[in-house]
């Protein structure tokens, strides 16, 4: 069972989380029918929106991570919510490149140049939009200059999907530490030194290790204590309803010319690639309620 850790360390001057997400990579992979660097660049995006998602407060608080390349992967999006719950998909699922000169999965090159953009819908009027350029591609650097430039908060984020032979998922999990403001120099130093020392997220996943274990690793020098724990899942929360509501805001224009057209739709959820089919007796119903 997929789940995440809080904890703090250092009088509270440190925050951290570590998230086990095996099987919400896999079952992204079984959505999307993804390659294996598409699995290793999604897992990775939806194991640090699942971390980020939790550090907002309210319930009905949504994040969208979007990563925007010229690789030929195209895009990734992953929306999360505050309660463990994620999705997301790739532009180009079936995007097969050579490995990286280490022989490890070509993230960043599947990924390219290009830009990372974190939009944070808090119920206010407008949601909140921060954005920079895309440092590596391997989308953990990403996220650690974004925090760094766009919310100037100090982190380190690891983020890691180990495939087995068959192209499932064998290991998926991730960590971020954040420094709070005034973080003595001393302690960043020591930090920095522990971090540069420790394994890949991978590596510690797949000796067995839990968030818990992996938060030790990094942070038990420095009076760890882990706060709550929450499952994580990928969930998409599409319906015959939602779908519904999104053809009626199209518009009454392209309503009428699909009923023109004489023919039933099909409309597929991004997420979980779900078809939904709607008859021309039913594109009138909704047509009526858009002229409402």
């Amino acid at each position: 069972m997929d789940y995440m850790i809080r904890a703090t360390a250092g009088n509270n001057q440190i925050r951290a989380f570590a998230v086990t997400a095996r099987e919400m990579a896999e079952t992204a992979r079984q959505f999307h029918n993804t390659s294996p660097v598409a699995t290793a660049a999604l897992g990775r995006l939806l194991t640090g929106g699942v971390m980020m998602g939790w550090m907002m407060k309210g319930e009905k608080d949504l994040l969208t991570l979007q990563i925007k390349g010229d690789g030929p992967l195209g895009g990734i999006t992953v929306t999360a919510d505050s309660a463990g719950h994620v999705k997301g998909y790739v532009n180009n699922p079936q995007v097969l490149i050579h490995a990286n000169a280490r022989g490890k999965l070509d993230v960043a090159g599947a990924v390219g140049r290009g830009m990372l953009q974190v939009i944070k819908d808090l119920g206010m009027k407008e949601p909140y939009v921060g954005s920079c350029e895309l440092q590596t591609g391997e989308i953990a650097e990403d996220l650690t200059y974004y925090f760094a430039v766009s919310e100037q908060v100090p982190s380190s984020v690891g983020l890691g999907v180990l495939m087995e032979k068959d192209n499932t998922v064998r290991q998926a999990g991730g960590f971020m530490i954040q420094l709070m403001p005034f973080t003595p120099d001393e302690v960043i130093d020591r930090l920095e030194k522990k971090l540069a020392s420790v394994d890949s997220v991978t590596a510690m996943l797949d000796r067995g290790m839990t968030p818990e274990q992996i938060l030790e690793e990094l942070l038990g020098e420095f009076g760890l204590e882990m706060n709550e724990k929450l499952p994580v899942s990928y969930r998409c929360d599409c319906s015959r309803e939602r779908i519904s509501q999104a053809l009626i805001s199209i518009g009454k224009k392209d309503l009428q010319e699909m009923i023109d057209d004489g023919k039933p739709i099909q409309v597929n959820c991004h997420f979980c690639n779900k078809n939904y089919e709607f008859t021309v007796d039913e594109l009138r119903e909704l047509l009526k309620k858009a002229a409402r």
